[in-house]
């Protein structure tokens, strides 16, 4: 088991935002947590990746050691990375700049081929390479921010919301990337609202509804899903 969460509860100050979540996702898995706007789901990551700022009961573990305590830069160094929501590139840097920053945990060894093969999956980021990163289109800034991520040596790589924002043809991109870079051996845990596309690309999923998961299964049962094609696809 690679990552393992066990009846996570969590709050931001009085107000209770997860209650009791159980998840598991299997190395070379993608497994997408999918839900409405304010269900919870970015939450989850912060938990996972160790950004979220108050205590939460329950347990991480990760390839079978309990992370829960440990710091947000420990769990990277250990393969957790986290590419958060809305991209939070350095946009007074270079593509090249944002990329050698995502190796400054990973450290140097081999720092420019970890850059290049993240360039081969990105080739629009090769050719802009020296434009800033504030200058590149949302679709370009979102490439980046998960190549940022790719140079820091995942073992589970988790993305939230990576489509939000998007063109249809760029999110169509985005997602055959994201298979892509799972194909070369990244188990990802995917947040979506882009429930059709998410479940399409994955293995398992997990539904969440106000705080609580409602529903797992396989991507192709939870498409297949009454509940989920009414809640969610408007079908």
């Amino acid at each position: 088991m690679m990552l393992k969460i066990k009846n996570l509860s969590f709050s931001y100050g009085d107000m209770p935002v997860l209650w009791d979540i159980n998840l598991e996702v299997q190395q070379g898995e993608i497994v997408t947590i999918v839900g409405s706007n304010g269900a919870g789901k970015s939450t989850i990551l912060k938990n996972i990746s160790g950004l979220a700022e108050n205590a939460a009961t329950g347990q991480v573990e990760f390839l079978g050691q309990d992370i829960t305590k440990i710091p947000t830069h420990e769990r990277v160094k250990r393969g957790v990375i986290h590419v958060p929501e809305g991209r939070r590139i350095f946009p007074e840097m270079t593509v090249l700049e944002n990329l050698n920053m995502g190796t400054y945990i990973a450290g140097k060894k081999d720092r420019q081929q970890k850059i290049d093969h993240a360039m081969g999956l990105f080739p629009k980021l090769k050719e802009r390479s020296e434009q800033m990163g504030g200058t590149l289109s949302g679709g370009e800034q979102q490439m980046l921010a998960i190549a940022r991520g790719l140079v820091a040596q995942p073992k589970i790589l988790m993305l939230d919301e990576p489509s939000l924002g998007l063109s249809p043809l760029m999110v169509k991109n985005i997602f055959h990337l994201i298979k892509e870079i799972n194909r070369q051996g990244v188990t990802i845990l995917l947040v979506e609202q882009n429930v059709n596309q998410s479940l399409k690309i994955s293995n398992r999923a997990y539904v969440l509804e106000i705080g609580r998961i409602t529903l797992q299964g396989t991507a192709q049962e939870l498409l297949g899903s009454a509940h989920v094609r009414k809640a969610f696809l408007g079908l």
